[in-house]
C-alpha cells in the first residue's frame, strides 16, 4: 500500500476530530480538572467502570501488539498469546488482592506506595528509575513503533512528521488530564476493536480467496489451522539436540511449561499490578468499580489475540504461499514486525483509512497514558515534595503539563535516528527485554510489601539492587560463567555462536533469588522489623460480590478452554 485513498482520508480525519472534540467537551464540562492536582493526574471518582476498563485497554495496546506482536504471530503463531491471556488472570488478581490496598491506603502513585510501606529512600530511588524507564524506553518505543507502521500505510516518505504528528496528537489529548485520557480511550478502544476485527476478517478471507475457498473467512481460518499447526500450539516442546535452531529459537523465546512456573507472571503481575502507566487508570475509583472496570479489562484481553496474532499467521501462510514477498521487506531486508502492515495492503479504501485510525488510536492513548504517568510521578513525587514543598494546585497541574511536553520532545530526539537502535532490536523484543531487566527485581518487593509484615526497607532496597544486578548476570554473564546446562537452567546457541538462558526463565530465577535475598535480610534486619508496617490491611476488603465471582469464573472458564483447544 503506497497511498491511502481520499475516502481513507477522509475517515481518518473524521476519526480525529471526533477524539479531539469529544476530548475537548469532557475538559469544557468539568472545569475542576483545570484546578486540583488529584483531578487532573487520576480523574478521582470520575471515570466510571467501563472507561476505567476501555482505558486499560487503550493504554495497553499499541504499536507493540500491533506491529510487534503481529510480528511474533507470523514467527511463533498463536503461542504469544499467552502474554495476553494470562495478562487477563494478572487482572484477575490485581482487582481481588492489589486494588483493596491501594484504595484502603489512599495510594495514588507507586513510588508513595513505596514510602508509605517502607521509606522515603525507597520511594525516591524507585520514583527516578521509573522516569527514565518510561520516557527512553516505553514512550521512546511507542512513538518509534506507531511512527514506523503509520509510516508505512502512508507511502514511507513521511516518518518525521508523522512522529511529530502523533506525539502533538497525544499531547492535545494528555494535557486535559486523566479523565480526557479516561473517557476518549472509549473512543479509541471501539475504534481499533473495530479495525482490528475488520482487518483480521479481511486477512481470513484472502486467505480463502487465494487457496480456492472463495470469500469465505470461516474457510480461511481452517486453512490456518491444517495447514500450518504448529502456529496453534500454545506450549513449545523442549528442545533436544535434533532440534533445529528455529525450534531452538521458538522455545527460547517462549521456553514451554517453564515459562508458566514464574516468568509470564512475574512479567504480568508486575506490569499490571505495580505500573504507575497502568494502575493510575483505577486509583482514583472506589473499590466496586475500579475491580469492576479491571475485569471489564480482562475481558477485553481474551480478544486481542483475535485482532493482533490472527492477521500475522495469515501473513505467514500467504507468505509462505509466495505473496507479500516485497511487503515484508524493509530496505531490501526480512523483517517479521512488517506482517501487520503487510495484511492491511488487502483492504479496500476507506476501511484502509479505519485501520489506520485504529492503529493511531492505539498508539496515541498509549502515548497519552504513558505522558501522563510520567508527569504524576514527577510532579507529585519529585517537585512536589523536593523541589517546592508549598506549591498551589494549579501550579501542579501545570508542571505536569509541562512534563508532558517535555518528555515527548525527548522522545521524538531520541527517536529523530532511532538512537537506541528500536528498529534493528524488534520492538516488541525491546521492549520486554528492558522492562525485564526491572520487572523481577520490583514486583517481589511489592509482593513482599503488600503480604508480609515483617518486609524491611533494607530488604527492599537489597532486593531492587540486587534484583537488577542478578538480571544483567543472568542475560550476559552466566552461561560463559557458569556453563551451558546447569541444575537450573539450560542455556540455548543463538545461532550466532552465542547462547542464552530463556529470558522467562531468567525472569523467574531472578524473582525467585531476589525473593530469597529479601527475606534473609528482612530475618537479619532486627531493627527495621520493629519499625512496623504503615499500611493498613483489613482482611474483609478481599471479599467479593457474587458478580464479580461470576465475571472471575467466565474469564477463567474461557482462558482453561482455549488452552485446552490449542496446548
Amino acid at each position: 500500500m503506497k497511498q491511502l485513498a481520499n475516502s481513507d482520508i477522509i475517515v481518518f480525519f473524521i476519526y480525529f476530530f471526533l477524539v479531539a472534540g469529544y476530548g475537548y467537551w469532557v475538559y469544557r464540562r468539568k472545569k475542576k480538572a483545570q484546578t486540583t492536582s488529584t483531578d487532573f493526574f487520576l480523574a478521582e471518582g470520575q471515570l466510571t467502570w467501563w472507561a476505567i476498563g476501555a482505558s486499560l485497554i487503550a493504554s495497553n495496546i499499541s504499536a507493540e501488539q500491533f506491529i510487534g506482536m503481529s510480528g511474533n504471530g507470523f514467527r511463533l503463531g498463536i503461542a504469544i498469546s499467552a502474554y495476553e491471556w494470562l495478562a487477563a488472570v494478572s487482572l484477575i488478581i490485581v482487582a481481588v488482592f492489589f486494588m483493596p490496598i491501594y484504595l484502603k491506603n489512599r495510594i495514588f502513585t507507586m513510588p508513595q506506595f513505596l514510602k508509605t510501606r517502607y521509606n522515603e529512600t525507597v520511594a525516591m530511588i524507585m520514583a527516578v528509575f521509573w522516569l527514565f524507564l518510561y520516557i527512553f524506553v516505553n514512550l521512546t518505543s511507542i512513538l518509534y513503533l506507531g511512527t514506523i507502521a503509520i509510516n508505512s500505510l502512508t507511502g514511507g516518505q513521511n516518518f518525521h512528521w508523522i512522529m511529530i504528528g502523533l506525539a502533538v496528537f497525544a499531547l492535545v489529548i494528555t494535557l486535559g488530564g486523566m479523565k480526557v485520557i479516561g473517557y476518549t480511550d472509549v473512543i479509541q478502544v471501539l475504534v481499533l476493536l473495530a479495525g482490528g476485527l475488520i482487518t483480521s476478517y479481511i486477512a481470513l478471507t484472502v486467505v480463502s480467496e487465494q487457496f480456492g475457498y472463495g470469500k469465505d473467512f470461516l474457510a480461511g481460518f481452517n486453512h490456518l489451522l491444517k495447514t500450518v499447526p504448529d502456529h496453534f500450539k500454545m506450549i513449545f516442546d523442549k528442545p533436544t539436540s535434533a532440534s533445529s535452531q528455529q525450534e531452538i529459537n521458538h522455545y527460547s523465546s517462549l521456553p514451554g511449561m517453564a515459562m508458566l512456573a514464574a516468568g509470564m507472571w512475574v512479567a504480568n503481575l508486575n506490569y499490571w499490578g505495580c505500573n504507575q502507566y497502568i494502575t493510575q487508570r483505577a486509583l482514583g475509583a472506589n473499590l466496586k468499580t475500579a475491580r469492576t472496570g479491571i475485569l471489564f479489562a480482562a475481558f477485553l484481553k481474551l480478544l486481542m489475540p483475535l485482532l493482533v496474532v490472527l492477521p500475522g499467521i495469515a501473513a505467514y501462510v500467504l507468505y509462505r504461499n509466495g505473496d507479500l514477498q516485497t511487503q515484508m521487506l524493509t530496505n531490501g531486508e526480512f523483517r517479521e514486525d512488517n506482517a501487520y502492515s503487510a495484511v492491511l495492503g488487502f483492504l479496500p479504501a476507506g476501511l484502509k483509512g479505519l485501520s489506520m485510525a485504529a492503529l493511531t488510536a492505539a498508539i496515541v492513548a498509549s502515548l497519552a497514558g504513558k505522558a501522563n504517568s510520567i508527569a504524576t510521578i514527577y510532579t507529585l513525587d519529585i517537585y512536589k515534595k523536593y523541589i517546592n514543598k508549598g506549591s498551589s494546585e494549579k501550579k501542579l497541574v501545570w508542571t505536569g503539563r509541562l512534563v508532558v511536553v517535555v518528555a515527548l520532545i525527548i522522545a521524538i530526539m531520541v527517536n529523530w535516528q532511532d538512537s537506541l537502535g528500536i528498529g534493528g532490536k524488534g520492538g516488541f523484543e525491546f521492549i520486554q527485554k528492558y522492562t525485564g531487566y526491572i520487572s523481577p527485581a520490583i514486583f517481589p518487593v511489592f509482593l513482599f510489601g503488600f503480604f508480609w509484615k515483617k518486609t524491611t526497607s533494607k530488604a527492599a532496597i537489597a532486593g531492587i539492587i540486587g534484583g537488577v544486578l542478578l538480571a544483567v548476570l543472568f542475560d550476559k554473564f552466566l552461561p560463559g560463567l557458569a556453563g551451558h546446562d546447569t541444575l537450573i537452567y539450560t542455556a540455548y546457541p543463538t545461532g550466532t555462536g552465542a547462547f542464552e538462558i530463556p529470558f522467562l526463565i531468567q525472569m523467574g530465577w531472578v524473582f525467585f533469588f531476589t525473593s530469597l535475598l529479601i527475606i534473609i535480610v528482612s530475618l537479619l534486619d532486627v531493627k527495621g522489623r520493629a519499625l512496623g508496617n504503615a499500611l493498613q490491611i483489613d482482611k474483609s476488603m478481599y471479599k467479593v460480590t457474587p458478580g464479580v465471582t461470576a465475571m472471575i469464573i467466565i474469564v477463567l472458564g474461557i482462558i482453561v478452554a482455549l488452552y485446552i483447544r490449542f496446548w
